[in-house]
């Protein structure tokens, strides 16, 4: 059977298992005499060399006790083996160098004098007892010192943590997933800090042998001694993954924007207006990468997404491309600007839109926008829907206008329910404010030419814990980074992909939405309509394209397949224009009733939105359920389940099952999304 080593930084990938095998005695549930056979096996190996060192005396000292050549052989082999393991000790520690030198030295020395005099002459039976035995156990006492059951040990990680500068720092603790390996860092008081692991993590990662960005840190949020070191050796992006759909069809835009997916599988979303029971603000977003990044791409898959929701309204603007990046898009967008003329009169009206939007949240009550805000006010006048400004190649407008065009509405907008999303190759002071860029707040950041571009976008925070969109550069499109308002600081570094939104998804969803979507309101209308006059109110409105034929019906039903759809109907006709031929008898009697459908109402079940904490402990009480139910393993979908006891996003609840997986809770199994439950008391302890 093939001997087990233990658990080592550098064979992460093979050595859980071999360190549960030698420490858990429930590993086996034969009977006593295999379970001693089980715990004496990996410390057998020197009791066995001493053993046949003795034994293979005897046909020594039969061959050679009367040989004068052989005994000028044997004390030349036994310098010559210590020399050799010596010099091939070199690569490890100095104690196993000295250890391992010793011990050839003492056990070849005592099989040359056994072999010429015999093990039976003078001493050396008692040094082959003493010495044998005493040698044996002190290889059998490293071992224990190296494999520790409470993960406290240094073992073979000591050589390469010393190499990149990192002495004294010990393993605390290791997680071990298919492709995912976690380790605990216990940094020395006083000498080292979670800023020394992160100016490590590129030597890490060669010393490894994976990519740069596949090493990253996280500290500890409570003790500065302390860090999480994180590896993924193989990019499970590659294959990417299309847009599967609106992921909240006709809902709000306070639900989450799901862009793409990480590369442990789980959701990538932002959130665009504030929640203060989540203790989150509205964002402002930089969408920054370079040529070739996929960052438009990633772009039209946020969009694609807000035109789906019931509350929301776009105005955006890309006076370099014009119709080339938004063009599917633009029969959902209520103004786009696709001149420069067009986005001056544009910023123009942003500016003189949100005193008018502040002053209509301060009148009905309300501290900023939340989704009640786009419903009949109690006065019967009309809601005021979100509304998010998306500037397409901004440098251009930038450029043509001012650095600081967009401070003021970046410092003002939030508290007026608008998002403004500023999307640029380079946010370099020289193509944007520096007060703009501190006002965004919130990034997403694709692949880019080196790291200073990646200071331009990237908070410190992400960067020292391992983000690295440099060495994507243009050769992965859509990989990519999001540091944004609700995105926990631990998914700041790792890398996610954008879906891959083909263009006919989008011609589907501005399609089969458009009667979802909000209206501009009339508060936004008059502001814009006063500030640039015609520029607004004759604003070009691009026509919906034809329903795609799935959505059809045949002759029995509403709609004609493929039948064109008329969306300029006239809502107030005029009497004096009546078709007579199309007029009805009001008096006349009603024809039988040939066919009843019965429409039944949605019932929507009350829900009560718990605070953060609270929404924590309910997630901890269903997994404690789970686990008193007989259930081993679980996923964030068997949560969403109970999704109404905390009413929270998906992206929430895959962000709780991640921490209950570092907090040693939960452990990931070899199918994706899929988790097996940790005991609560070998957890605690």
């Amino acid at each position: 059977m093939r001997r087990h080593q233990p658990q080592t930084l550098a064979h992460f990938d093979t050595g859980q298992q071999a360190g549960y095998l030698q420490l858990d005695p429930n590993q086996h549930a034969g009977g006593v005499g295999e379970y001693l056979l089980h715990r004496m096996k990996p410390y057998l190996p020197p009791w066995i060399v001493a053993a046949g060192t003795g034994i293979l005396s005897l046909p020594a000292n039969v061959m050679w006790g009367e040989s004068a050549a052989a005994a000028v052989g044997l004390t030349l082999a036994s310098l010559g083996l210590t020399t050799a393991t010596w010099w091939a000790g070199k690569p490890t520690s100095q104690q196993r160098r000295l250890h391992s030198a010793i011990t050839v030295a003492a056990g070849t020395s005592w099989f040359t004098a056994a072999a010429l005099a015999g093990p039976a002459a003078g001493p050396l039976p008692s040094l082959y007892l003493i010495g044998g035995s005493a040698l044996a156990a002190t290889w059998n006492i490293r071992q224990l010192l190296r494999v520790n059951p409470e993960g406290a040990g240094e073992g073979a990680d000591k050589g390469l943590l010393e190499k990149v500068g990192l002495a004294k720092t010990m393993v605390t603790s290791a997680t071990v997933q298919p492709n995912k390996a976690t380790f605990g860092l216990q940094l020395p008081g006083g000498e080292l800090t979670p800023d020394d692991v992160s100016k490590a993590l590129p030597k890490l990662a060669s010393a490894l042998r994976v990519a740069k960005n596949a090493v990253r840190m996280t500290p500890d949020a409570d003790d500065s001694s302390k860090a999480v070191l994180t590896v993924v050796p193989n990019d499970l992006l590659k294959a990417g993954a299309p847009y599967p759909g609106p992921s909240y069809p006709g809902g709000s835009i306070a639900d989450p924007i799901h862009v793409g997916i990480y590369e442990d599988g789980a959701d990538m979303a932002m959130f665009f207006p504030g929640d203060p029971d989540a203790g989150r603000n509205a964002m402002h977003l930089l969408i920054m990468g370079m040529t070739g990044s996929g960052k438009s791409e990633g772009g039209l898959t946020a969009l694609t997404e807000v035109i789906t929701r019931r509350d929301v309204i776009v105005w955006a603007s890309d006076p370099a491309k014009a119709e080339q990046t938004l063009g599917p898009l633009l029969p959902a967008i209520d103004w786009a600007a696709l001149t420069m003329d067009d986005t001056k009169a544009q910023i123009t009206a942003l500016k003189a839109v949100i005193p008018a939007r502040t002053s209509w949240l301060a009148k009905y009550g309300y501290k900023q926008w939340e989704p009640a805000c786009a419903e009949v006010q109690a006065d019967g006048s009309p809601g005021m829907p979100y509304l998010i400004y998306w500037a397409e190649e901004a440098a251009k407008t930038i450029r043509e206008t001012d650095d600081d065009v967009f401070t003021g509405p970046a410092q003002e907008a939030r508290s007026a329910g608008i998002g403004i999303v500023i999307s640029l190759q380079r946010a370099s002071g020289t193509q944007i404010s520096t007060d703009t860029r501190a006002s965004l707040g919130s990034s997403w950041v694709f692949g880019l030419r080196d790291d200073r571009d990646a200071m331009f976008a990237l908070p410190d925070e992400a960067m020292d814990a391992g983000a690295s969109p440099q060495a994507w550069k243009d050769k992965k499109p859509g990989y990519s980074y999001l540091t944004a308002n609700g995105i926990p600081e631990t998914f700041w570094a790792t890398p996610g992909r954008s879906y891959l939104t083909p263009v006919d998804a989008i011609t589907r969803a501005v399609a089969e939405f458009a009667a979802v979507r909000a209206q501009c309101d009339p508060v936004t209308a008059k502001a814009a309509a006063l500030a640039v006059g015609p520029a607004f109110t004759q604003r070009t409105r691009h026509p919906l394209p034809a329903l795609p034929a799935a959505a059809g019906e045949d002759d029995d039903g509403i709609y004609e397949q493929n039948a064109p759809v008329d969306y300029d109907y006239d809502l107030n006709p005029d009497e004096d224009g009546e078709d007579e031929d199309e007029w009805i008898d009001p008096d006349a009697e009603l024809p039988p009733v040939e066919r009843v459908v019965e429409i039944a109402p949605f019932e929507v079940p009350p829900r009560t939105k718990l605070g953060q904490n609270e929404a924590r402990q309910a997630m901890a009480e269903i997994l404690a359920e789970f686990e008193a139910a007989g259930r081993t393993e679980i996923g964030p979908v068997d949560f969403m389940e109970h999704c109404d006891r905390f009413h929270r996003s998906r992206q929430w609840v895959s962000g709780q099952v991640s921490e209950m997986v570092i907090k040693g809770r939960l452990r990931e199994t070899d199918t994706a999304g899929r988790y097996e439950i940790i005991p609560l008391q070998p957890a605690a302890a």
